[in-house]
């Protein structure tokens, strides 16, 4: 798994983050500033905040909204709403979905692999980043930016 992910952080640059809150001290948006320092594209999608700005970057509403190639859907939702976000990852022909820590769905695993979409569960991109390329294991690392 870990060479799996290796290869999808290496080669995909730009991640649609689904759920993350303009709360700059919620997990998603501590991830979000830590992919972004590390020179990923990162396009926030949250209903709430739509036309807003987020570390920069303009939310959307829902990932048909965003104008450019998603590689990569990172999904802060329950479990109760991955498929619904697979099914949008195959619409938009995304190449990744990933559910961070917490959240799996074996609905939309199969969903998604059937399509030739890589799928990755309860994992956190900014944790696996740090492990495979930085060699860092801080204790809770979502919570240090």
């Amino acid at each position: 798994m870990n060479e799996k992910i290796k290869e999808i952080l290496s080669k995909y640059k730009t991640i649609a983050m689904v759920g993350v809150s303009k709360d700059d001290k919620k997990p998603s948006t501590i991830v979000m500033k830590y992919m972004q320092r590390y020179g990923f594209k990162v396009i926030p999608v949250n209903p709430s905040a739509k036309g807003q700005k987020i570390l920069g970057e303009e939310v959307f509403e829902k990932l048909e909204d965003i104008k450019i190639p998603v590689d990569i859907v990172d999904v802060f939702r329950p479990s109760v709403e991955a498929n619904k976000y697979a099914e949008e990852s195959v619409k938009i022909g995304a190449k990744v979905l990933w559910l961070q820590l917490g959240i799996r769905s074996l609905e939309a695993k199969k969903l998604v692999e059937s399509k030739n979409i890589e799928y990755i569960e309860n994992r956190c991109t900014k944790m696996e980043y740090q492990k495979l390329f930085l060699n860092i294991n801080p204790a809770f690392p979502v919570l240090q930016s």
